[in-house]
């Protein structure tokens, strides 16, 4: 369990310390960095499954590592160059990519689709598609778009951060970046056509509870 002192240290600090033995600190770095390396393997291998086994791999090559971390860049560029690596080399070790239809899950996170306990069973309902069908749109981008997308956009990076990261130019980060969105807008339009009807949808408990006010106020 991260105690309120470990919330509190500095990653270099952990890490000092985690060289030094106390192992169990680890725990606080990945609790810290867990979404954003999820985030950027899962725009690699595009398998929410594999995405998971790859992030357990990255922390222990990480782990492993530690002793050779210098601190001339931050932990957290650290420690992702080494998780999209990690992705890298699993998509050239299986030589093929393994596209999962879930739109339970994925790059964007849980906690952030996650429906206000005041919204409708319709609204929940659209909000749950409008994800999946984002998630699959950023799917079909190109990889070499995709994870600067997710890092700039989604775990929201700076170009600089990102570049660096991904071990990519400045230039390199906002001209895939600009084609990326472009590519994402022209998907999210064609996906958006049939579920364009769904919008300022009136059914279910709403529906409902008009009908029955309405005919309690005339009598019905």
């Amino acid at each position: 369990m991260v105690t309120e002192e470990c919330r509190t240290l500095s990653d270099q600090d952990v890490v000092s310390r985690v060289r030094a033995g106390e192992t169990g600190l680890y725990e606080s770095l990945m609790r810290r960095y867990n979404q954003r390396l999820f985030r950027v393997i899962r725009s690699v291998v595009t398998s929410d499954s594999e995405a998971e086994d790859v992030l357990q791999e990255a922390w222990v090559r990480a782990f492993e590592h530690l002793d050779q971390f210098e601190g001339r860049a931050s932990f957290a560029t650290w420690v992702t160059r080494i998780a999209f690596h990690e992705a890298l080399a699993r998509v050239r070790t299986s030589r093929r990519w393994i596209p999962l239809e879930n739109p339970g899950g994925g790059i964007m996170a849980e906690a952030e689709r996650r429906p206000s306990v005041t919204e409708s069973p319709e609204m929940q309902a659209i909000h749950g598609q409008l994800g999946g069908m984002l998630e699959a749109a950023v799917d079909s981008l190109p990889e070499t778009y995709r994870s600067v997308f997710v890092l700039r956009e989604v775990e929201q990076l700076s170009t600089s951060e990102t570049a660096e990261c991904l071990e990519l130019s400045e230039e390199a980060v906002k001209t895939r970046l600009h084609r990326s969105r472009a590519l994402l807008r022209r998907e999210l339009e064609n996906r958006l056509g049939p579920a364009i009807t769904v919008a300022y949808g009136f059914l279910g408990t709403r529906c409902d509870r008009v009908v029955a006010n309405v005919l309690q106020r005339i009598g019905g």
